[in-house]
């Protein structure tokens, strides 16, 4: 140990270097360093200007050992939590930092929980104004919870986080609506600052939309901290949470993949062509114009709603009724703009869950004006809402109000196309809502001149031959409707069911696949009941289980005419005549009496429904495949609908878009800003005014050769031109002296 006689206890660096190989033989020094720190410490806290830069070295040095010591340094984690804590805003900024980085540090070393370091950035978040700083705690944030559900949910973790994000928004709740309109629009500030400006709530909002947008948190507990906030007091924390279920959010700050702005392609090109040509540049190069096509692409992709959000919300009427009491409410504090993002999750969430707020009915009629600003999308959240189960009596006066708005001579086509779009929107889902007059005077709008209104109109009419031919007079049914109530085919009324569900379509498919299972198992080895049980439970989900989409390509080979197995021992079941092959195949069983027992003694888990609907669409194959004819065509569509359904979300039916209420439309005349977007559009990926004509499959890049251009010429102007003109003026002597430089030319090229 010679170079410990040596050793300047100032020199921290060399210390740390020393402590880190030999923590034993250095104790010594280390608590001399400590009792300094703690000296330093108290004088710091009474003045942090007095020896700031010494105290941050020490802190420093502290942090790098302190898994050397852990019994010496057990306080020290809470020294600094208590600093940024209760002193942050008499702290420089430079003090800040370090203490954040070192907390980190000491988390990255296990020193402390993630626990307890997520306990002290938390409140740093909202109080922060250093935008370095403030990513520098987001991203830590994110990515240490992000590490601890790697590999499995560490769900201690997530509940406590998720118990401070809820009381981070829950703790403004208390304080009178703000809104973005009237007079208490300009009120000034209340004593506290923090609680005023919902900062804690926003960036728990935040933090909360970023974890589900990364897929860490799946669950229905996040989505109860964004619907807290969707009734908080602050404007902004409303906004973006309710951006969240809509699945558009427009504010750039909410994700840290969208803060940083795309790559300057023109700059990229010009970088190449200037720096120092490397191995690896051009490969760079074109990962990098790919990652700014595809942001590129992906910011001007339309947005999708969250549906999976919407189906974890925890009671979707008492949610929606809020929601309602909070539009009626606040009515003249809250803008156009919030008022719409508030009806169109209304909308959405009724339509999604069959609820029925009635009294948003009469709320919506008051905006539905053909002048009323943002009125498209209005009219999408009034047909978004409807559903089968809404009484027809509540939307027939919206109905009646549209057609009187929109639809009549003294607007333009445009105005009538959006009117009746939107009405058979609306009675797409609710056909009874139209009365048999209206209808007749609406549909009579196809024989208009423009386009859009005849498609409109055509759309309603197709709608109700096929849900209620009966309110169209004899000669607009058709034929296949004409047929269909000849044989007394009839809709059912409002409130009206088929049947009564006795059991699941198919299921006896997937029962005696099961079955067919158990006896391959049985006969293969003689396994007990509980590895049937372990083996009925793989699989839960369809997206979770990795081993599904080979398990279910399996399943679907298997035979499910279930020839060589016998489920029941009825003889009735036995001798009963089988049926035409289409519907044999099709998944309905021969006997209608038969009812399987599946359901009522096993769970049926989301990956035992899309095994029954793959195994009732390899039936419906077979049977078209055995001439089965249109009805199983049709069966066979609509299950390959609901298997898509099932990987994507909602039908496209469900939700709409506002195209879908304005319909086609000729194409306006393009501004000057448009015009430009098009022209450097066109501009893409080739040179600045540059013609690649004559450049390509050449060593050096050169345009054509002025012989290669007069091929193109027309053939009046070489005519016309002076080089023709001089020869036919040349006189004798001229042209001997040109054939003779020819020949000269000839020869010496041969020798």
């Amino acid at each position: 140990m010679g170079g410990r006689g040596v050793l300047l206890t100032s020199n921290l660096p060399q210390l740390q270097n020393l402590i880190k190989r030999d923590p034993v033989s250095y104790k010594e020094e280390f608590l001399q360093q400590w009792n300094h720190y703690d000296s330093i410490r108290q004088i710091f806290q009474i003045n942090p200007d007095e020896q700031a830069q010494h105290f941050r070295e020490l802190v420093s040095f502290i942090s790098q050992v302190a898994q050397c010591y852990p019994k010496e340094t057990k306080d020290f984690p809470s020294h600094l939590s208590t600093l940024l804590l209760e002193n942050y805003g008499t702290l420089t900024p430079d003090t800040r930092k370090t203490l954040v980085q070192n907390l980190v540090m000491l988390r990255n070393k296990d020193v402390i929980t993630s626990i307890e370091l997520l306990k002290s950035l938390f409140p740093l978040l909202p109080r922060t104004t250093s935008s370095t700083l403030r990513a520098f705690i987001r991203k830590t944030i994110l990515s240490d919870i992000r590490t601890a559900n790697l590999r499995t949910k560490n769900h201690k973790l997530n509940r406590a986080v998720q118990a401070m994000l809820f009381t981070m928004v829950e703790r403004g709740m208390d304080a009178e609506v703000i809104g973005d309109k009237g007079k208490l629009r300009s009120a000034g500030p209340t004593s506290d600052k923090t609680a005023n400006n919902g900062e804690d709530a926003m960036w728990a909002v935040i933090l909360t939309k970023e974890l589900w947008r990364k897929g860490i948190w799946t669950d229905a507990k996040p989505v109860s901290i964004v619907a807290l906030g969707c009734f908080h007091p602050v404007m902004k924390v409303q906004s973006a949470s309710i951006h969240f279920f809509l699945g558009s959010d427009d504010e750039k700050e909410d994700s840290d993949d969208e803060d940083e702005e795309g790559p300057d392609v023109r700059a990229l090109h010009h970088r190449r062509e200037v720096n120092k040509k490397r191995r690896g540049d051009d490969k760079k190069l074109q990962k990098q114009l790919n990652a700014a096509k595809k942001k590129k692409y992906n910011k001007n992709a339309p947005t999708t709603p969250n549906f999976p959000a919407l189906q974890l919300l925890n009671d979707p009427q008492t949610f929606a009724e809020k929601l309602y009491d909070n539009l009626s409410r606040y009515d003249k504090r809250f803008s156009l703009e919030h008022k719409i993002l508030i009806m169109q999750l209304l909308s959405r969430v009724m339509g999604a869950h069959k609820l029925c707020v009635l009294s948003f009915y009469t709320y919506i009629v008051k905006y539905l004006t053909y002048h009323q600003l943002r009125v498209p999308s209005i009219l999408v959240a009034l047909a978004q809402s409807v559903h089968d189960l809404t009484p027809p009596d509540a939307l027939t006066p919206v109905v009646q109000k549209l057609a009187a708005e929109f639809v009549h001579p003294g607007v333009g086509s445009e105005v009538i196309a959006a009117g009746i779009n939107s009405i058979r929107e609306v009675c797409r889902r609710q056909p009874w809502a139209m009365e048999e007059d209206l209808l007749g005077d609406l549909i009579e709008y196809r024989r208009s001149r423009d386009k859009a209104v005849t498609a409109a109109a055509r759309g309603l009419l197709q709608l109700y031959r096929e849900v209620n031919p009966g309110m169209l007079k004899r000669r607009e049914r058709g034929k296949d409707a004409s047929i269909g109530m000849s044989k007394g085919g009839q809709p059912l009324p409002f409130g009206h069911s088929a049947d009564a569900a006795v059991d699941i379509e198919g299921l006896m498919l997937l029962e005696d696949h099961l079955q067919k299972l158990r006896e391959e198992e049985m006969g293969s080895a003689n396994n007990d009941g509980k590895d049937d049980e372990a083996a009925a439970w793989e699989g839960w989900d369809v997206e979770t289980d990795s081993d599904s989409e080979s398990e279910s390509e399996g399943w679907i080979d298997v035979d499910s005419e279930g020839d060589n197995v016998e489920v029941s021992d009825s003889e009735d079941e036995r001798e009963s005549a089988p049926k035409p092959p289409g519907e044999a195949d099709a998944g309905i069983d021969p006997n209608p009496n038969r009812i399987s027992t599946l359901a009522t003694t096993k769970i049926l888990t989301p990956a035992d429904f899309a095994l029954l609907n793959d195994l009732r669409i390899q039936a419906a194959t077979k049977a078209i495949e055995s001439g089965g004819g249109s009805k199983a065509k049709r069966k066979l569509e609509a299950l390959e609908a609901n298997r898509r359904a099932m990987q994507t979300g909602p039908s496209d039916g469900t939700f709409i878009s506002e195209n879908d209420i304005l319909g086609p439309r000729k194409k306006a005349k393009a501004d000057y800003a448009e015009r430009i977007a098009s022209i450097e559009k066109g501009r893409e990926g080739r040179e600045k005014y540059g013609s690649l004509k004559g450049k390509k499959n050449k060593e050096s890049p050169s345009s054509s050769t002025n012989r290669e251009k007069a091929r193109n010429k027309p053939i009046m102007m070489i005519l016309s031109s002076g080089a023709v003109r001089g020869k036919k003026k040349a006189s004798l002597r001229e042209k001997q002296q040109k054939l003779r430089a020819h020949i000269e030319r000839a020869k010496k090229s041969y020798h």
